[in-house]
């Protein structure tokens, strides 16, 4: 068996005074090769010029460290990560009746915008109780003032449908 050596967490490097390894090849923060240089005289130049001596290479031999700004460096990093991330689409329903007022129907609207903007898809309902079924043309007049009002950032997914009590209509954003 081998000497047991600790493993460093991955994605963790060493930076400054944590790295023990002499000598190691050293690249400048313009990209330029500085050569294989002791540790110390590493870190000086990196302090002369305000930056970090990080371990990029820890496997070679000797290792590879580079004078970066480490702060800026992590920070790429977490960037680069979180922009691989996709927004996940929900489905979100604004309810109405063929009796809401014009500003409650406004403000339903309104949230169906910000909905529509957060790049989520948002279904319009309508509700009917009672004697409203038989004027389902009411619905449907509410139905379409809302789809004209979001039209400048949205499209019809499914058209509106009438399905029992209920009228539906699904909207995407453009």
């Amino acid at each position: 068996m081998g000497k047991w050596k600790p493993q460093e967490p991955a994605g963790k490097q060493r930076i400054n005074e944590q790295i023990r390894v002499t000598p190691v090849r050293v690249i400048a923060a313009d990209g330029a090769q500085l050569g294989i240089i002791p540790t110390e005289e590493a870190l000086r130049q990196a302090r002369a010029e305000e930056l970090d001596l990080v371990e990029v290479a820890p496997k070679e031999r000797p290792p590879v460290c580079r004078i970066m700004d480490y702060g800026k460096f992590k920070y790429q990093q977490k960037k680069r990560q979180h922009k691989g991330h996709a927004h996940q689409v929900k489905i979100k329903e604004i309810r109405v009746r063929p009796k809401t007022g014009g500003h409650d129907v406004q403000v339903k609207v309104n949230k169906a915008r910000e909905f529509l903007a957060h790049k989520d898809k948002v279904i319009v309902t309508v509700q009917f109780r009672g004697r409203e079924l038989a004027h389902v043309q009411e619905g449907r007049k509410v139905i379409d003032e809302i789809v004209a009002q979001l039209a400048d950032i949205s499209k019809i997914e499914a058209p509106p449908v009438h399905h029992g009590r209920r009228m539906i209509c699904t909207l995407a954003p453009k």
